[in-house]
């Protein structure tokens, strides 16, 4: 498997009345137009955004759906709808034909259908949903990544970006937080990615150290640099400021500790950590525009969902709301075809 995937902004629709329902449809639909679906393959999409669109609405009163380009090979769609109603019971709502409030009732085993990737974590907090989609005739190995970001109050520019590369059993993923929001913060972490883009595989301090070269003369930002090796089950970490970083296993949780400084004004040098035998584990990586105390297992059986969903969950509890925020989620697990 060989995949680069570039810093992107999550599209967010909000669901508050029923005209809001037609819109997202279209939106969506055109979407999967412009990733190269047929009128079949993009009338799935606009069948499946109607219903949950209309859920929303129905059990919550008020919620988003957030759209994602999934880039690669063959294009695909993420849709993520998420409320905060009283949740539901999944296994009624399996049933085609299943409907407590009037809608559809196309049901969650016909979307599951509808889409090639699906999944839903439900309970008191609310609901996040996830289907994605992908030209019905192609052969797509999903890979488990989420990730949700989003600038402040909206602004085309946002400070944090990310990237991810992947090649054979080789995992490389940077995420950087330009200091403070807006243009010259974005400046900041697209300098950054740029080093890494070029050479995203080689030894973190290397990478580091291009970085900081060429983010020198803009704002600077916090760094973080993960880079997991599939075959040898080992990982390597290294981390400046205040992006967070977490290792989370069946029976355990680890802080991935960062080093104060600024990545393109000033750090201490400071070696790699290693972590041997992290394979089954998520890799969480979040912008400090996320809040720092939340606990995972605070939301039973939502570790063993898809990491979509859980980046979406920890993006509607715990978003601050005064800054640009980003959350990566990442199963650890054999990359390869």
């Amino acid at each position: 498997m060989d995949v680069r995937l570039p810093s992107s902004l999550t599209q967010v629709l909000a669901i508050e009345d029923a005209s809001q329902v037609g819109h997202a449809r279209r939106i969506a639909q055109k979407l999967a137009e412009q990733l190269g679906f047929d009128a079949t393959d993009s009338g799935r999409v606009a069948l499946v955004v109607t219903e949950v669109a209309s859920n929303i609405l129905k059990h919550a009163s008020n919620g988003e759906l957030h759209l994602r380009a999934l880039p690669g090979a063959v294009p695909g769609l993420e849709v993520i709808a998420i409320d905060r109603g009283q949740g539901f019971d999944v296994d009624d709502c399996m049933a085609d034909g299943f409907s407590t409030r009037g809608t559809q009732g196309i049901g969650l085993g016909a979307m599951l259908r509808q889409a090639q990737v699906f999944d839903v974590h439900t309970d008191s907090r609310g609901t996040v949903l996830l289907t994605r989609f992908y030209p019905r005739q192609a052969a797509v190995k999903d890979l488990r990544l989420g990730i949700s970001q989003h600038s402040l109050h909206g602004d085309p520019a946002c400070g944090d970006a990310w990237e991810v590369a992947i090649h054979d059993q080789q995992l490389s993923i940077l995420m950087i937080d330009g200091l403070g929001h807006g243009p010259e913060a974005e400046h900041a972490a697209k300098s950054g990615c740029g080093a890494f883009g070029r050479q995203p595989f080689a030894d973190p301090l290397v990478l580091l150290g291009d970085m900081h070269h060429d983010m020198r003369g803009t704002r600077g930002g916090a760094v973080a640099l993960v880079q997991f090796d599939g075959a040898q089950d080992h990982l390597r970490f290294i981390g400046i400021g205040n992006i967070g970083a977490t290792l989370i296993g069946e029976d355990k949780t680890r802080g991935l500790a960062s080093h104060p400084g600024i990545v393109g004004l000033q750090y201490r040098k400071v070696p790699t950590v290693n972590y041997p035998q992290i394979a089954g584990q998520l890799l969480i990586l979040y912008s400090d525009g996320l809040q720092s105390r939340w606990n995972l297992r605070d939301y039973p059986g939502l570790m063993y969902r898809h990491p979509a969903i859980i980046a979406a969950v920890l993006h509607r509890d715990f978003c601050r709301g005064t800054d640009d925020v980003t959350v990566l989620v990442m199963a650890l697990e054999t990359l390869d075809d």
